[in-house]
């Protein structure tokens, strides 16, 4: 006789984490009823698109979906767009909505993501985060018009190469010396901004915005960038407030860990704002990335089921940008500073870089070289020391270097 699981299953986020998640109960077998809960009045969607494929118009919205608009039917999922949650009412094991209402809960992912930060300077300013600021973006991108991008990080550069595709004039203004300053140092940073110079794009460097106007943006200069449309890509920060409200344990993110439970046994985080006790790297880390909101939420639904987790999976994102591509996998301690070393051709923008301490890989890029990605994985997994000539050297295989 089979047994029925009368428990219910609540999950606040209908991005890809919260999507995966439901997708993973009910492939490991859950029968109880499962909850998604979403602000957005979209089912779940990816979002590297937004600032890819969608705005270059060579990707078709139809397809940024992580499931088929009946999927949730057919799995018995309860998928509740427009439905924003208030507050979470810990002690009665229920989440209440913004129409007052209660759905209550026996175990609780918080799959709530991240938000654009905010310039504090008034003025009409786009950000980019949803399916409708894309749509949005792109009905401004056309020959002739005229982008400022205020921040040269990885969305900033993906948008200004989108814009330049589509004829657009486009203008970047970052705080920094360089784009990818901190992320990628003086080197690799300059080939990137080298790049997007060759493709017209026009850098205001160690430079912030002092006022949006209606004709563009002032700089603390008083340069004036003209602009029919102004982008802000500074970054984004994590959705605690649901978690602090309801007491769980929070800093940059929702602190749980390696099994993605927080403090309180009966409650889970995923995705953007999970900031997790890392089984790999003994650090709590907490990553923004398209696979990190997959990995953790089928992870966070397997530990729901109580089956054992320890996640530590390798963190990795992926770039387009005119003719480059790029995959990078792997993580830096902050406050380190790892050599670099390349493997290729830099001036070409075709290689692998490696950051390393003492021979031990952190983190690894390959840019316009592919099927090497995995390689990388296993050397950043490996954590053992490698000879920095055998890492710069095309003629050792990557596969070889993790059994040096």
């Amino acid at each position: 006789m089979t047994m029925i699981d009368d428990r219910t299953f609540v999950i606040v986020g209908a991005g890809l984490a919260g999507a995966k998640a439901a997708e993973t109960l009910r492939a490991e077998g859950f029968s109880g009823r499962v909850v998604l809960l979403g602000e957005e009045t979209e089912r779940p969607y990816e979002r590297p698109p937004l600032s890819k494929g969608l705005l270059l118009g060579t990707a078709e919205r139809d397809n940024v979906y992580v499931h088929a608009a009946d999927w949730y039917r057919r799995h018995d999922v309860e998928l509740r767009t427009a439905t924003p949650v208030r507050a979470i009412e810990r002690a009665g094991h229920r989440v209440r909505l913004a129409d007052d209402s209660t759905v209550g809960y026996d175990r609780l992912l918080l799959a709530t993501g991240a938000e654009p930060r905010r310039l504090p300077l008034p003025g009409d300013v786009a950000y980019l985060r949803t399916l409708a600021d894309s749509q949005h973006l792109a009905g401004g991108l056309r020959d002739g018009a005229r982008l400022v991008i205020v921040g040269a990080g990885w969305i900033g550069l993906e948008i200004a190469a989108a814009a330049r595709e589509r004829g657009a004039a486009v203008t970047v203004v970052e705080t920094a010396p360089l784009p990818l300053h901190r992320v990628l140092g003086d080197r690799l940073a300059a080939s990137f901004a080298a790049m997007h110079a060759a493709h017209g794009v026009v850098f205001h460097f160690g430079r912030q915005a002092a006022e949006f106007r209606a004709d563009g943006v002032v700089l603390d200069d008083g340069t004036l960038c003209p602009a029919d449309t102004v982008l802000v890509a500074v970054g984004v920060r994590p959705r605690t407030e649901l978690a602090r409200a309801a007491g769980l344990a929070v800093d940059d993110g929702i602190l749980v860990d390696h099994g993605l439970r927080t403090d309180d046994p009966d409650v889970f985080a995923a995705g953007d704002v999970a900031a997790v006790d890392h089984a790999l790297f003994g650090h709590r880390i907490r990553v923004e990335h398209w696979a990190t909101a997959i990995d953790t939420g089928a992870a966070a639904a397997r530990s729901m089921l109580g089956q054992e987790v320890a996640y530590d999976r390798v963190p990795y994102f992926f770039t387009d940008q005119y003719d480059l591509g790029m995959e990078y996998a792997g993580w830096i301690p902050p406050g380190a500073e790892p050599d670099l070393v390349i493997r290729g051709d830099l001036d070409g923008r075709e290689y692998v870089a490696f950051w390393h301490d003492k021979g031990q890989v952190l983190a690894g890029m390959n840019v316009n070289v592919w099927d090497v990605n995995e390689s990388i994985q296993e050397l950043v997994r490996a954590r053992v020391p490698v000879d920095p000539a055998r890492l710069a050297d095309p003629s050792v295989p990557l596969a070889d270097l993790a059994n040096a």
